[in-house]
């Protein structure tokens, strides 16, 4: 049983992901509207990424930001790439803990208000010659 443990921890180590990547856990903004921004930065070079987060008037543009540099430090630092050839492979907001809290209204009966969280990822990768 050992041996085979051993197997699927080797496994596991080949297929993992080198990509560079950051991550933010319970950012006080919900999925739905972190989502929105990262549409817009999908797919784009990070310089150009980071431009278009600078001039978004959303809330959720500063959290998306900090995450990017950091993958991008992450990566210029633990991989030694240029910051140049990096590109927002994969951005997604998953939800984390809702803090649900209630809003008295009349006749003794309370509405709930739930206050979302999300946990943003970012994946760079280096653009290939042919891209």
């Amino acid at each position: 049983m050992a041996k085979r443990m051993k197997e699927k921890a080797l496994a596991r180590k080949e297929n993992k992901d080198t990509r560079p990547q950051a991550s933010a856990k319970y950012v006080r903004i919900s999925p739905f509207k972190v989502r929105v921004v990262l549409d817009t930065v999908r797919g784009k070079s990070v310089n150009e990424a980071l431009a278009t987060l600078l001039a978004t008037p959303k809330s959720a543009s500063e959290p998306i930001r900090k995450v990017i540099e950091s993958a991008t430090a992450n990566a210029e630092h633990n991989q030694g790439l240029s910051r140049a050839d990096l590109y927002v492979a994969e951005i997604f907001a998953d939800g984390g803990p809702v803090l649900k809290r209630v809003n008295p209204v009349s006749k003794g009966r309370a509405h709930r208000i739930n206050k979302r969280t999300s946990h943003i990822t970012v994946i760079l990768d280096t653009v290939k010659e042919g891209k």
